[in-house]
């Protein structure tokens, strides 16, 4: 994590606003919305909202603010996620459980600690602005999350309700599916510069990359729905051996979200609520088994990290200013319409053929912020690209999301490669 770029008056502006923006992103919900979990891996809303406080409080304000008095000692139990050294914590399946502390209680929180990080950031001390600035980063982690969490909590109540109802942009139409040579070369890899990036984008490094192809656009609804009419969940020929069992397990072999009905696939959307599948618009909420499977049926292959981070800042070097659902007022994760845009940031996480490990002399932090990324380096693939639930400042090509091969309740979806 580098040096913060912000300056005092600049770093309180940005804590109020990534603050409030939490809080925005609930405000649609019924209070019986924030408390249930689901899913083991989806937490409750309340959590979220409580969790990212007790990273400023737990983080900054115990040990750079005089005399702070913390807001109630038992809430550490409470809202610590992972860090082994920051004591015992509710097991993350165990977050539904636990109908206290109330949502109002939780609201009280976040003001006292705002309360006091303002109180704390006026000193203008150069060490809490760069703290600050990690834990907004990690605040707009948890923003993606929170609609990601959101979606499944709507998304597999029978009524299917609408989260936030937004404007629908016209039907996208696909372009033709070509592919992008990108020659053999040496090539750099990871973070440089001054702005803010997390440690598993760090060391900058050189790889040595053979000729390969890239998709130009995603791949579609419609392109994943032959695969699904051709048997695809059933041929083993093209799973991974844990991916083939796993698919024979699932109630129903499609992609989370997709409901069969009498006039076809439907799809639960955030902004309309049930809909009929476009077949124009990229596949979304598959898991890396389902992604690999579906290359080897296609002909073709994942890209690696490395492939996609160089095609990336050869083809999409802009930041896309798109829909998004965290600090835009539409939502549509389009594909190219023009031949011409390969924009590969900012539709959806696009899963890569590469385990989640440290680059070359990896930097990891020391204390408990070294848990943040490092501990979780073992039996996880790497995405890149971002997604329409992704705060645009996260939005970068070095950016490395990680998960296991089997989860799909964030926006992942498929871009092919190939050997050339």
């Amino acid at each position: 994590m580098t040096q913060s770029i912000y300056s005092p008056t600049g770093i309180s502006r940005q804590f109020d606003r990534v603050r409030e923006q939490s809080v925005y992103l609930c405000a649609p919900l019924e209070a019986e919305d924030y408390a249930v979990q689901p899913h083991p891996d989806v937490s409750p809303p309340k959590w979220h909202l409580g969790h990212s406080t007790w990273f400023f409080e737990n983080f900054i304000l115990a040990d750079y603010a005089t005399n702070y008095l913390r807001f109630d000692e038992r809430l550490n139990w409470f809202f610590n996620s992972y860090y082994e050294s920051q004591g015992p914590r509710v097991l993350r399946s165990h977050r539904g459980n636990m109908t206290r502390p109330g949502l109002s209680t939780i609201l009280d929180y976040r003001a006292h600690v705002d309360h006091a990080m303002r109180e704390l950031l006026e000193q203008e001390d150069p060490e809490v602005v760069r703290l600050t600035e990690l834990g907004l980063h990690h605040e707009q982690q948890h923003q993606e999350l929170l609609l990601t969490d959101i979606k499944y909590i709507l998304g597999t109540n029978p009524l299917y309700p609408v989260y936030r109802r937004r404007t629908t942009p016209s039907p996208a139409v696909a372009a033709e599916l070509t592919f992008l040579p990108v020659p053999a070369g040496r090539y750099a890899i990871g973070h440089t510069g001054q702005s803010f990036c997390w440690d598993n984008e760090l060391s900058h490094h050189d790889v040595l990359l053979l000729d390969f192809a890239i998709g130009s656009r995603l791949i579609t609804n419609g392109e994943y729905l032959r695969f699904m009419e051709d048997g695809g969940y059933e041929r083993f020929e093209f799973w991974q051996m844990e991916g083939i069992a796993w698919a024979r397990e699932l109630e129903v072999k499609a992609p989370q979200y997709w409901y069969p009905s009498e006039d076809g696939w439907q799809q639960y959307t955030l902004d309309r609520g049930l809909v009929a599948v476009d077949p124009h618009l990229p596949v979304t909420h598959i898991g890396w088994y389902e992604a690999d499977a579906y290359a080897r049926w296609a002909g073709a292959r994942l890209a690696t990290e490395f492939e996609w981070e160089v095609a990336c800042k050869i083809f999409s070097p802009d930041i896309p200013q798109r829909g998004n659902w965290v600090e835009r007022e539409s939502y549509h994760p389009t594909v190219a319409t023009d031949p011409s845009d390969h924009q590969l940031l900012g539709h959806v996480w696009e899963w890569t053929n590469s385990a989640y490990l440290p680059y070359p002399r990896y930097p990891r932090p020391d204390g408990a912020l070294g848990e943040y990324n490092g501990k979780f380096m073992i039996n996880q693939m790497v995405l890149r690209g971002g997604s329409c639930a992704t705060p645009l400042r996260h939005i970068r090509p070095t950016y490395r999301n990680f998960f296991q091969p089997d989860k799909r309740w964030q926006f992942t979806g498929i871009r092919l490669a190939k050997d050339v």
